[in-house]
């Protein structure tokens, strides 16, 4: 009996489904590996820190912050100038000299002037140089030397070049908007506010870097103040507005007449004066003008000194070599005014210093081709004062250091060094060698010859190293929300587009 069918055929294994199957896992396994990819390219693409300059991502101005270990920003202060429409020099603005412990950024409209090791940061209206007073303001931190450049933080340049720093932690990215950038953002958007245009005047501008905005209406000629949402913070009626930066105060004039009134609608100074012009930031102390006379009262409207006076402040401009740069409230903290020819000094609490007995504060060379006008003995706080048409020095609590018999007191500069000198009965004498010898004390460090100073090193070695810094530990005071105009009110598209 034969069991096999001779038409029986072995059946054939398909080997095409396991090829199917292997193609198909293998294609998940890649597929995975891509998306794995993916995932851990965008997640590095999201951890590393992005900076951007008006929307536009700038890899240079990120490459030049140093981030110290305390979560500190420094920039470079004369290399990041030209990324933010400013120019830069070494030395200072008055005093032109290639120093470089000293340097100063300057636009069309303003000069900012830093120094190392020092905190507080001047600034000088380009258009106004002239007459106008420095304004200053005081940064977190002192300028310092990194290898022979200064830095200064964040907080620094923001004031100092007029625009808005934000980090923003949790999708690291930093981001710098300038002033112009800014005001150009919201030119439409007053519009559908429903007023014609935004102000004109540079310090009016400064309000978008706080979220608010000085408009005009046309049709009445009217300012008013408005958030960036539209809201109103001050009503349009006002004939003008003027911004106070240190004090975010508006000042308003309306039948020619001004006062102060906050951004929270306060009346703070009533409107009664002629003029108003902040002296001292510091104390908040307001030079008032009133029927073609001059006083001083603070930020409450308190009177300080009655407004009866020809003229408060010296002229500065005569004086260009001396630096100074209040010319309403001296360095020793005297306040110079002039009553029926003659002049006399208050303090900043209206406290009687000088009687008015003198013929004019400081000396004017003329004869002597080689003197400089003098107003002040710097390191040590003393002012020079004509009486009877002789010269004698005074101190900050008005006590004449010598008799009014000194026929010349000048200032000579040598090698950059400044040199004070007095003559009296043919004689020369070295001012700062006599006050040393009368017992006045210096009351700052005297100045030197040298650019950068002794403890640069140190400050060179507490910085970390840009390449080695953990980024993570951004000083968060970097977001004051208060002062960074929100990104929303930007456009997204600005940076998103350039990410």
């Amino acid at each position: 009996m034969n069991l096999i069918d001779e038409n029986f055929e072995p059946k054939k294994t398909d080997n095409s489904k396991k090829t199917t199957k292997i193609i198909l896992i293998i294609m998940s396994i890649l597929i995975v590996a891509i998306i794995g990819i993916v995932i851990t390219i965008v997640y590095i693409e999201n951890s590393t820190l992005k900076l951007y300059v008006n929307g536009a991502l700038n890899e240079k101005v990120k490459q030049m912050m140093v981030i110290e270990e305390n979560g500190d920003i420094y920039f470079p202060i004369k290399e990041i100038a030209p990324y933010l429409g400013y120019e830069s020099f070494s030395g200072e603005y008055t005093d032109k000299s290639e120093s470089k412990s000293k340097c100063y950024v300057q636009s069309e409209e303003e000069i900012a002037n830093f120094s190392l090791n020092s905190n507080k940061i001047y600034k000088l209206k380009t258009a106004n140089n002239n007459t106008a007073n420095y304004d200053y303001f005081y940064a977190k931190n002192p300028v310092k030397s990194i290898n022979g450049t200064l830095y200064a933080t964040t907080d620094a340049i923001e004031e100092a070049f007029n625009l808005s720093f934000t980090y923003d932690q949790d999708k690291k990215r930093v981001y710098i908007y300038t002033m112009p950038f800014l005001i150009s953002s919201y030119e439409n958007k007053v519009l559908d506010y429903g007023y014609d245009k935004i102000s004109e005047e540079f310090t009016n501008k400064k309000t978008i870097l706080n979220n608010m905005l000085v408009v005009v209406k046309n049709q009445n000629n009217s300012y008013a103040v408005i958030d960036t949402k539209g809201n109103t913070i001050i009503e349009p009626k006002y004939d003008y507005i003027e911004y106070l930066p240190n004090s975010e105060d508006f000042l308003v004039k309306s039948n020619n007449k001004v006062g102060i009134i906050s951004s929270n609608r306060q009346t703070k100074v009533q409107i009664l004066y002629d003029s108003l012009e902040l002296i001292d930031k510091d104390t908040g102390l307001y030079l008032a003008k009133r029927d073609n006379k001059y006083g001083v009262i603070d930020s409450k409207g308190n009177i300080k000194i009655y407004i009866e006076y020809d003229q408060i402040g010296i002229d500065n401009t005569r004086f260009e070599q001396n630096d100074i740069k209040n010319k309403y409230l001296l360095d020793n903290g005297m306040i110079p005014v002039r009553k029926d020819k003659m002049w006399g000094a208050f303090d900043k609490n209206g406290k009687t210093i000088l009687d008015f007995e003198y013929d004019s504060f400081g000396y004017i060379a003329s004869s002597n081709k080689d003197a400089i006008n003098l107003l002040m003995i710097p390191d040590y706080n003393v002012m020079v004062a004509c009486k009877n048409r002789k010269y004698l020095l005074v101190n900050s609590v008005g006590k004449e250091l010598c008799y009014p018999m000194l026929d010349d007191v000048y200032m000579t500069i040598n090698s950059g060094k400044k040199n004070y000198y007095m003559n009296y009965n043919n004689l020369t004498a070295n001012v700062e060698d006599f006050l040393d010898e009368i017992g006045v004390k210096p009351t700052n460090k005297k100045s030197t010859n040298n650019d950068l100073d002794t403890d640069e090193e140190e400050n060179e070695n507490n910085v970390t190293e840009k390449n080695n810094t953990n980024e993570n530990n951004v000083n968060s005071s970097s977001q004051n929300d208060d002062n960074v105009i929100e990104d929303n009110d930007i456009s997204d598209e600005q940076v998103d587009t350039n990410e």
